[in-house]
């Protein structure tokens, strides 16, 4: 299986990303950081800071905490706008049963 490959059966699990096993420590812990932002019922603790300082150095914790809070944004002003997808990321439905 090729990066390419994989990063698409990734797209493809990353609503069930806790049980895939598709998923490494450090992207589990990276999805976990993203929805601790995302979700206002969430937070992100120092013990937690604690856990992502052990598999991302400061400057990567920075990049992605940007990058989570850029995708927030835009979730709010896209909608808002009315600015629909350009179809250059097709992600997959979610089942709603």
């Amino acid at each position: 299986m090729t990066e390419s490959e994989g990063g698409l059966e990734k797209v493809a699990e990353v609503l069930n990303w806790r049980d895939s096993k598709l998923f490494s420590p450090s992207e589990r812990l990276a999805l976990e950081y993203a929805e601790r932002i995302t979700y206002t019922d969430q937070q992100v603790d120092d013990a937690f800071f604690a856990e992502l300082r052990k598999h991302f150095t400061e400057a990567q914790v920075v990049e992605l905490t940007a990058a989570i809070a850029m995708e927030n944004f835009r979730s709010k002003f896209n909608p808002t706008l009315g600015v629909e997808a350009q179809g250059f990321c097709m992600v997959p439905q979610r089942n709603k049963g």
